[in-house]
């Protein structure tokens, strides 16, 4: 975060440009998982207390979630989930690399948060063209894999494992995605799904929601009094960066790029 705040991102030397050498640590300003990892690096240094409820709420827009002390909480960043069972899918499917993976037990709740910077939601995900007549968008197909890995589908076996409380969150520069809304109506969510009628019930609707860039700037403002000294420093830090970011992204933007 402080390499970019400083302007020192770095730049291909001219074998580089030629592509006679690869250089993997550069940092792309256009790089959704730089954004990623000095996001949440900051989010998990700092106490959940006074953060993670409000960005819940926020991206569901209910009060859904209290503030209380998060016990085993975890945020792991892009995690890979089991491979979809074959025989629900009429398509080859690999395995889900999820973004950001938040689990805590009192009560167990998952939380997945799907990242997107410089670049739209794919419409389409490999070996599912859309061809199959069930839609192929990664949104959809994070649903599915967190209700299937939190327990909301009935397995095809002699126990089934018990429910986490689910929840989806798309964060992006800016809010609106139109698959958001839809997938937050749970008759449009159940006929995207192949096989959906294993799906005995839902976590609370809404489980589906969206964050912008600012919203969490302005909830980490509205509660930094809360913060120890340190945390308020990192916390600015964070601000900083997101606000570079969505300046980097309006001036690509603005040159048709």
């Amino acid at each position: 975060m402080l390499t970019e705040l400083g302007g020192k991102g770095g730049c291909l030397c001219e074998p580089a440009r030629k592509g006679e050498l690869r250089c993997p640590l550069i940092v792309r300003p256009t790089s959704e998982d730089v954004v990623t990892g000095h996001l949440f690096g900051v989010l998990k240094a700092i106490n959940p207390r006074w953060w993670l409820p409000d960005l819940l709420n926020q991206a569901l827009g209910e009060e859904r979630f209290r503030r209380q002390v998060f016990r085993d909480l975890r945020i792991e960043l892009w995690e890979k989930q089991r491979r979809y069972p074959r025989q629900h899918l009429n398509w080859s499917e690999g395995a889900t690399e999820v973004d950001v993976v938040i689990t805590w037990e009192n009560p167990k709740t998952t939380v997945f948060i799907e990242m997107k910077y410089g670049s739209q939601l794919s419409a389409t995900t490999i070996h599912n063209n859309g061809s199959t007549g069930f839609p192929s968008d990664q949104l959809i197909r994070n649903a599915r894999v967190g209700l299937r890995e939190n327990g909301w589908f009935q397995e095809d076996v002699l126990f089934n494992e018990e429910h986490r409380d689910f929840v989806l969150i798309l964060l992006t520069p800016t809010t609106g995605n139109p698959l958001v809304q839809k997938y937050r109506d749970s008759s449009q969510l159940k006929e995207a799904i192949p096989d959906s009628e294993r799906l005995n019930e839902l976590p609370k609707l809404p489980f589906i929601g969206e964050l912008g860039y600012r919203d969490v700037i302005n909830i980490l403002k509205q509660q930094r009094r809360w913060f120890s000294k340190p945390e308020r420093t990192l916390i600015d830090d964070l601000e900083r960066y997101l606000q570079l970011k969505l300046s980097q992204l309006g001036k690509t933007n603005g040159n048709g790029h």
